[in-house]
């Protein structure tokens, strides 16, 4: 389909289409949350240990993280109105599966699928920020890169956000099993608007003009590019890459001990009831919304006035050692009331940077902009990995000081690699490490 519509539009199409990734990054928030959030009724009612629910949190975790890459290279081939579609539908009916499969099997055998339904969740949602970032780097030019990042984390946290109030309100009202069922059900409207508006690059869809496509940075067949083993080894092996993932590792520790973590941290350790956490859980959460978009402005500002390789550094060594003092005063805090505001402030700031490191990754892949992405947020979650079975056994033991004590060291080490990254697009042949 070739676009031949020349008409300025009020509202750009490439808005529509961030929209679109926009839902998807909310919903999938939504949907990886909902187990920890419905942790505190699941427990009794199914027979499962508090280490159980960990590793039901790391079963998501584990398929998140290992096909991160290939599903990003899998995602570029297809393109991301395919990809987004296929992996959106059946993320539904994982998610469907926890409130549905104690219907149908039960002891052993029922933990045994839960963790296969949250297995398959993590590889149907590995894909989906690599796509979304490759998609960015298609439609809008790179002086919105960081911008529409820090967009998209700030709907990332609305979802997050959302998840601990709706669910915690539907299992008042309607039980736990309801409540996930009818948190996942929306969710397929979106795609099928997304099937009939998407489009895999500017240049296919009927309803961009060209004052639209003058403002990219790049001209493009109507195809996106095609992969090259070549250029992905390349990348593979770009030191500021893995650097960058490495410092993405560090941050993500403390992204999922507060993502995962502070409802059943606020309940248990600061004695806020079922009702009351699941609001109070949301705080943070909708701190680290905020502090993503600002961070997306912020980023974009500095990228503007001092160029991509110092620019996109400015935020990062800012926010993250702040963060970290800021985990620490929390869970020393001793009202709880203190120890949420903390908690919320720190998770602000350290969101603030994730505009920074998917820009930095996009500037750095370019054209295999999803393969980057996928690269960054394997080492991501890599640290999710990490950190959740030992913050799940420590946490059962009823020491909730020493996870966030060691997520106060990794904010400190995740800034500290930034002193060595230059996410820069210039002299990147240097940049190899072999």
């Amino acid at each position: 389909m070739s676009a031949t519509v020349s008409v300025p539009r009020a509202v750009a199409v490439r808005w529509l289409i961030f929209a679109f990734l926009l839902a998807f990054t909310f919903a999938a928030y939504m949907q990886r949350t909902a187990v920890s959030v419905a942790a505190a009724p699941m427990m009794p009612a199914l027979g499962l240990s508090q280490l159980q629910i960990g590793w039901l949190e790391t079963s998501f975790l584990v398929s998140y993280t290992a096909l991160q890459f290939p599903g990003g290279v899998l995602g570029q081939i297809l393109g991301p109105r395919i990809m987004l579609t296929l992996s959106g539908l059946v993320a539904v009916l994982a998610t469907l599966a926890m409130p549905l499969l104690p219907s149908v099997v039960g002891g052993s055998t029922l933990f045994v699928a839960l963790l296969l339904a949250q297995f398959v969740l993590g590889a149907m949602q590995a894909p989906l920020f690599g796509m979304v970032s490759g998609t960015l780097e298609r439609w809008f030019p790179s002086r919105q890169w960081a911008l529409t990042q820090g967009l998209t984390t700030c709907g990332v946290g609305l979802g997050a956000a959302a998840a601990p109030a709706v669910i915690a309100s539907l299992m008042v009202a309607v039980g736990w099993r309801a409540a996930l069922s009818f948190v996942a059900l929306p969710v397929v409207f979106v795609i099928a608007l997304w099937w009939r508006h998407g489009r895999d690059t500017p240049y296919a869809h009927a309803s961009v003009s060209l004052e639209e496509l003058a403002e990219l940075d790049h001209g493009s067949p109507l195809e996106a590019p095609a992969v090259s083993g070549r250029r992905l080894a390349r990348l593979v092996l770009d030191r500021n890459l893995i650097g960058l993932t490495l410092s993405y590792f560090a941050m993500n520790v403390v992204f999922y001990l507060i993502t995962f973590w502070s409802f059943l941290y606020l309940v248990q350790a600061r004695h806020f009831s079922v009702l009351q956490g699941g609001f109070a859980a949301a705080v943070p959460l909708l701190a680290g919304a905020a502090g993503a978009g600002a961070g997306g402005f912020a980023g974009s500002f500095c990228m503007a006035r001092f160029g991509a390789s110092i620019g996109l550094r400015i935020v990062p060594l800012m926010t993250l050692p702040a963060s970290g003092v800021l985990l620490v005063l929390s869970v020393h805090a001793e009202s709880a009331l203190g120890a949420l505001a903390g908690l919320s402030l720190a998770f602000g700031l350290l969101e603030m940077t994730e505009a920074s490191f998917w820009a930095a990754s996009m500037e750095i892949g370019r054209e295999d902009a999803v393969a980057a992405g996928a690269l960054l947020n394997t080492g991501g979650n890599l640290g999710g990995i990490v950190a959740t079975p030992v913050v799940a056994a420590l946490s059962g033991a009823a020491n909730w000081t020493t996870p966030f004590m060691a997520g106060a060291a990794c904010a400190l080490v995740s800034a500290a690699m930034w002193v060595m990254i230059d996410p820069g697009a210039a002299d990147r042949q240097e940049a190899v490490l072999f």
